[in-house]
């Protein structure tokens, strides 16, 4: 049996085990290990063993646990509240304005936790009450919290962003600037597409807050100025060279603790929950990473990235044209399957396709992030669907999702306007980095 029959073989098999939900770091280490015995038997238990362990030391991982660290301490402080807060207060009398509140308390969330499941959660449970309270259409509701949470992955510092650095051997501090400008642009364009619903159907959100005094609306952006200089403190010590990714990460999860101990929030109850949790969300990211390198081991085995880029080159494709084809399967992909199982499973076959035409990756990283992030609100997977319908049990399945379209329409705007325009995701880290 030649090499890209067992990659087939392999990629069906994944299919198979994620589809019967067993665990995606479980499910490509199991079929990892088991092609690569197929393909040279002595080397599948000391490559299962190396590759763990070299993951397990690598040291630019430690991003993700503490982000997520920081993103908890931010839950429990009450940061979270004050950000939403503040921009209820600047945003709430307008039409819209208590989603379109909610949004922006995700994105700034976001450049916190790098989490889209923390942000929906953390952000949903904070503003949905406040949006029935005004009598906010379910949809609309819910389809913004949902859709405001998928920022967690795009804008830095984002798990996704970290995934993919460590996957194609890509600068993280690269690919975190690559993301600010497409994060703030897709913000931007959720607003718009909650200012297009209301405009076209006022029923959708028939009360509006009462204009806060300017007075209490600077109070309220004082407030939020714990989380925001931490946001200020970690991102602009990134871009300005000052420290690293991974110390921008130790230094925002420490000050989240200050700032939770000054508040007198870091209880003996608190502080067990958030490391639990923490260790929770980062274990298994660790263990979809431990699966994914030994899963690229195998697909490096059976040289099936060579066949695929011999075929690519015979049909006369240019660079464009395959990352639309790529883009185009990770929707697709993204109805069905998990956005970190897409992400380990396809950039390794991607890569070696179409580095040699001459595309960015840092440029493709952002693409596929937004990708992604269509993924995690799309039927019938839609992960932060289901974590909105944890939080609003009342709510209809399906009325989520219908809430969700306008929010997808602007994702996919988003994706042709960084596609057709790179420098919108390269202008950060170019200017950076050179």
């Amino acid at each position: 049996m030649d090499g890209s029959t067992i990659a087939l073989l392999g990629f069906g098999s994944l299919f198979v085990l994620l589809f019967i939900r067993m665990p995606v770091g479980v499910s490509m280490m199991l079929v990892g290990t088991l092609g690569i015995y197929m393909i040279r038997p002595q080397a599948a238990i000391p490559k299962l063993a190396g590759e763990i362990y070299n993951e397990a030391s690598n040291y630019p991982l430690t991003i993700i646990p503490l982000f997520v660290l920081m993103g908890n301490l931010a839950g429990v402080s009450g940061m979270s509240r004050d950000l939403y807060d503040a921009a209820h207060s600047w945003l709430g009398h307008r039409k819209g304005g208590l989603a379109s509140a909610t949004v922006v308390g995700c994105a700034g969330f976001s450049a916190l936790s790098g989490s889209s499941l923390a942000a929906a959660l953390t952000m949903g449970r904070v503003s949905l009450p406040e949006m029935q309270r005004y009598k906010y259409d379910n949809g609309l509701a819910t389809g913004a919290i949902a859709a405001g949470g998928t920022l967690g992955i795009l804008i830095p510092p984002s798990a996704g962003f970290v995934i993919y650095a460590i996957l194609t051997e890509e600068s993280i501090g690269r690919l975190f600037m690559a993301g600010v400008f497409p994060g703030l642009l897709l913000t931007s364009l959720f607003i718009l597409a909650i200012w297009i619903v209301v405009a076209r159907d006022p029923s959708k959100a028939p009360s509006m807050a009462e204009k806060a005094p300017l007075s209490e609306r600077w109070n309220a952006l004082g407030r939020a100025s714990w989380i925001t200089g931490i946001i200020v403190l970690t991102i602009g010590g990134i871009y300005s060279g000052v420290f690293s990714a991974v110390e921008a990460a130790g230094i925002g999860a420490f000050m989240a603790m200050m700032v939770t101990a000054f508040r007198g929030k870091l209880t003996f109850e608190n502080t067990r929950e958030v490391f639990a949790s923490t260790l929770k969300s980062s274990g298994t990211v660790f263990m979809i990473l431990f699966g994914a390198f030994v899963f690229k081991t195998f697909i490096g085995f059976t040289g099936i990235t060579y066949s695929l880029s011999l075929w690519v080159e015979s049909l006369g494709l240019s660079g464009f044209q395959v990352v639309v084809a790529f883009l185009v399967l990770c929707i697709f992909l993204g109805m069905f399957m998990d956005g970190f199982a897409i992400l380990v499973l396809t950039v390794p076959l991607v890569q070696p396709i179409i580095e040699p035409l001459g595309i960015d990756m840092i440029w493709f990283g952002v693409l596929m992030v937004i990708a992604l992030e269509m993924g995690l609100i799309s039927p019938p997977v839609g992960v932060n669907v289901f974590v909105v319908k944890g939080i609003a049990p009342g709510v209809p399945l399906n009325t989520i999702f219908r809430g969700i379209w306008p929010f997808w329409v602007a994702m996919l705007a988003a994706m042709i306007l960084v596609l057709l325009i790179p420098q919108i995701a390269l202008l950060l880290p170019n200017t950076m980095f050179g």
